[in-house]
């Protein structure tokens, strides 16, 4: 492990994920040390981090990992963003089966990989999210996102509702295989949640990617060369009592 600090840390993270816990705290235990939030496009975080532009980044599964270590950190709701006229709007929740015969917008820098995802898609695929929840105004479909995008891209004129049998999306911490330095080590255990202190963040190597982690970044290798691939199906949501 290299031992010299270097000046400072740079932790990419793509839209709708939120560094803020981790920062607050690793400004508390290293104030000497910066640590710099970079936005990165989705589709371009891992390759920042296997290219040396951020140290680590927050990202999406599925992705292309290879040459990544990944420590999931929580899995997003997947939800429906529609115009607040839409029908489904009636219910607090909704299944797949509500939205099978919707239209769908899916754009060119969508997260989930959704394969086997209900309605159908509309022929133009939006560039960004962001466009594509302009359409969803225009009422040309409907988009499926995880829940902080829909929150992220949010509307007077839209709402959005969970898709309970949705699968998850999981939010993971991407890291180089292999050495790690100083900073990256502890800023893993930061988000394993080390106390203050310990010495086993600086001491151990970077995970190895879990079963789901590699089925999934399977996954994403077979949709970018345009073969069919069956997604795993994501924890179920807990729905608070009432």
């Amino acid at each position: 492990m290299t031992s010299s600090l270097p000046p400072g840390l740079r932790l990419g993270y793509v839209p709708g994920a939120t560094p803020a816990k981790w920062a607050r705290i690793w400004s508390e235990r290293h104030p000497d040390i910066r640590l710099d939030l970079v936005p990165v496009a989705a589709s371009e975080a891992a390759e920042s981090v296997r290219a040396g532009t951020v140290d680590l980044a927050l990202l999406r599964l599925p992705a292309e990992t290879v040459g990544l270590a990944t420590i999931t950190l929580y899995e997003e709701q997947v939800v429906a963003v529609v115009p607040k006229e839409h029908h489904v709007v009636a219910a607090d929740e909704i299944t797949t089966p509500d939205l099978a015969d919707e239209p769908t917008i899916t754009p060119l820098d969508d997260t989930l990989h959704w394969t086997t995802a209900p309605g159908t898609p509309i022929e133009h695929r939006p560039e960004t999210t962001e466009a594509a929840v302009e359409l969803v105004a225009a009422g040309l479909g409907a988009l499926l996102v995880p829940q902080s995008l829909a929150r992220l891209h949010h509307r007077r004129d839209l709402t959005y509702r969970p898709v309970t049998d949705a699968p998850a999306s999981p939010v993971v911490l991407a890291v180089p295989e292999g050495e790690q330095t100083e900073e990256v080590a502890e800023f893993i255990g930061i988000v394993r949640g080390r106390k203050a202190g310990s010495s086993r963040g600086r001491s151990e190597p970077a995970p190895k990617r879990t079963a789901r982690e590699k089925t999934l970044a399977k996954q994403a290798a077979r949709a970018a060369a345009g073969k069919k691939a069956t997604p795993s199906k994501g924890k179920p949501v807990k729905r608070p009592r009432r």
